[in-house]
């Protein structure tokens, strides 16, 4: 048993540690940064041994829980059979993978290609769009998100997170349906989508008019879980088909059942993406991305040249994902998310009608945002209230996350397998702290 001094010290020894190792542009949450050392399916414990309800499963990525039994063991029976190879050497948790994801993904995607993230995942299918159209030009959204490498922040929309300016040529952003916010100043459904309008404004006046690809999340994560109307992702993808570019669908954060009843955020807007990019909930934690294409755009990819990701489709993590979705089907499919987020979503919406400083609620499944306001006539953002709420959730034992171009929307996505149980807890303990806000 740990006394007092003992937990402290390390505490201190590991946030010393954090500011002479690590670089200063790591992100941490919470005025005094949390050290985590364990977790247990629904929960995580602290380096002092304070225990923490997690419903932002690390950035959408614990999807099936923390310390997952079968997960665990496939990935030991891999690790004691083959830990690496590259992918110059074929292998049966690789290909066995990329058969599965194919079965569960929409349309006629079917090609995989494995990254250890996915920003790889995203600049792989830029690349393939590129390779299939020989055009370059990408039209992305405002709000967006994509990553961190040169070309991920490109097609980033949000200032915060182009560090040292990045921009490549020939990225273009048009404007995103935030109909919170609506750029447009208009007001839904009378607004006739017109947002989707835009992304033709943008082709016709920022390109060539020859574009490569269409790249989009069908939520906006890092964004703040902007939610599109019904009718918008059909609107743009004719006007990108018109144009002669792919359709990409960015599925990071939305992928594996997140947004309820579909395996893939885009099947709710009835599209299907000539190209699919996915990570983060695809391995329970393991580094792994994929970038899923149909046959005819794959083929694009033979004899154009050579390429390799040396620890894409590595055998321990595929194996991780095979035992992942495993549990999602038997334990927490896109039916069971649906249903705890209708619980999840209403409690929400009843702590907007008591709480002001909620101005509003949005999302689908067990992906589910809140953008907190000083007032709801002006909607002027309110990062205050998000710092004051996160340091009441932490002191109550409740992890969140946050989001949005000015800091001031909460993210909530437990992992898939909470239960409604877990749910009344969370909404309990979201009122309590709500209670301590004041702005």
């Amino acid at each position: 048993m740990h006394t007092e001094s003992t937990t402290q010290s390390k505490t201190t020894e590991i946030l010393d540690k954090q500011q002479k190792y690590l670089m200063p542009n790591h992100l941490l949450y919470y005025t005094e940064p949390l050290p985590l050392e364990r977790g247990d399916g629904m929960y995580v414990w602290d380096v002092e041994g304070k225990k923490y309800l997690d419903f932002f499963g690390g950035i959408l990525t614990t999807s099936v829980g923390h310390n997952r039994p079968e997960v665990n063991q496939a990935v030991q029976e891999q690790t004691e059979k083959l830990i690496h190879s590259s992918t110059l050497y074929p292998n049966e948790a690789h290909v066995d993978l990329a058969e599965k994801i194919a079965a569960l993904a929409p349309g006629k995607l079917q090609m995989s290609y494995f990254t250890p993230s996915g920003t790889d995942a995203d600049e792989t299918a830029v690349f393939l769009a590129q390779l299939h159209t020989g055009r370059q030009e990408i039209i992305a959204l405002r709000h967006g998100y994509s990553g961190r490498s040169a070309i991920g922040m490109s097609l980033t929309g949000q200032h915060t997170w182009r560090i040292g300016g990045t921009h490549i040529a020939g990225i273009k952003h048009a404007l995103n349906p935030y109909c919170f916010r609506c750029p447009l100043k208009m007001t839904y459904p009378s607004c006739g989508v017109a947002c989707a309008q835009d992304i033709e404004d943008t082709i016709k006046t920022t390109t060539s008019g020859k574009i490569a690809a269409f790249i989009a999340e069908p939520i906006q994560g890092v964004g703040g879980f902007i939610t599109p109307p019904p009718e918008y992702f059909k609107i743009v993808s004719e006007i990108i088909k018109h144009y002669g570019g792919l359709f990409i669908a960015d599925e990071v954060q939305t992928g594996f059942g997140r947004t309820g009843d579909k395996w893939f955020g885009i099947e709710h807007w009835g599209v299907e993406p000539d190209i699919m990019t996915m990570a983060k909930s695809i391995a329970n934690g393991f580094p792994l991305g994929n970038c899923i294409a149909t046959p005819e755009v794959a083929e694009s990819t033979r004899g154009a040249g050579l390429t390799i990701s040396t620890f894409g489709g590595n055998p321990v993590a595929c194996a991780a994902s095979l035992a992942t979705i495993s549990v999602l089907e038997e334990e927490a499919d896109p039916q069971h998310v649906a249903k705890v987020g209708k619980l999840l979503r209403s409690g929400l919406e009843k702590l907007q009608e008591k709480y002001l400083v909620i101005g509003e609620v949005r999302g689908m499944g067990l992906m589910q945002g809140l953008e907190l306001v000083k007032d709801r006539t002006s909607k002027e953002p309110s990062p205050q209230a998000t710092a004051q709420l996160f340091e009441a959730t932490r002191e109550l034992g409740l992890l969140i996350g946050k989001g949005g171009l000015n800091g001031n929307v909460i993210r909530i996505t437990p992992p898939m397998t909470a239960t409604e149980e877990d749910v009344v807890v969370a909404l309990d303990l979201l009122d309590k702290a709500f209670q301590k806000v004041k702005i």
